[in-house]
């Protein structure tokens, strides 16, 4: 009988435990996939090498120290010879495909943006004064049907 009851209340709990997971949204506001990137100090990291072709929720976090941008460009290049402007500090983002851009990401926040991905190759990276320079960046290449 006592077994039953500790059976009963451990079966309570690892229930209990699954509801908020089934019953919330993994991403409030996320349509697609959610596809995590992590941003710092002078690094972009892809949850993945590889993304889904299709809309895509990209969940990009800030670990800082201090405030990034996350931009997104579709090109053949590799992520560290990207065009520089005039300035020498930063991409020439005319000279490419642009996707979607989030400014202003503060440390220690995340932002989410949905962007519909063609198959292909993805630069991701920061493009603040110096900062895709210092080595920002991360290419992702996007597979499957768009």
């Amino acid at each position: 009988m006592r077994w039953n009851t500790i059976a009963r209340t451990a079966c309570l709990f690892a229930s209990l435990a699954l509801v908020p997971a089934a019953c919330s949204p993994t991403e409030p506001g996320a349509s697609g996939p959610v596809f995590d990137v992590t941003i710092r100090d002078f690094k972009v990291r892809p949850s993945s090498p590889t993304a889904p072709a299709g809309t895509v929720t990209l969940s990009v976090s800030n670990i800082g120290p201090t405030t990034h941008e996350f931009v997104v460009v579709r090109t053949n290049l590799p992520d560290g010879e990207l065009p520089i402007g005039a300035d020498g500090l930063s991409v020439d983002e005319n000279r490419l495909d642009d996707v979607e851009e989030i400014e202003g990401i503060e440390d220690g926040s995340t932002e989410q943006v949905t962007v519909r991905l063609k198959p292909g190759r993805y630069v991701f990276f920061c493009n603040f004064e110096g900062h895709y320079l210092a080595g920002m960046h991360a290419a992702v290449r996007v597979v499957g049907d768009a």
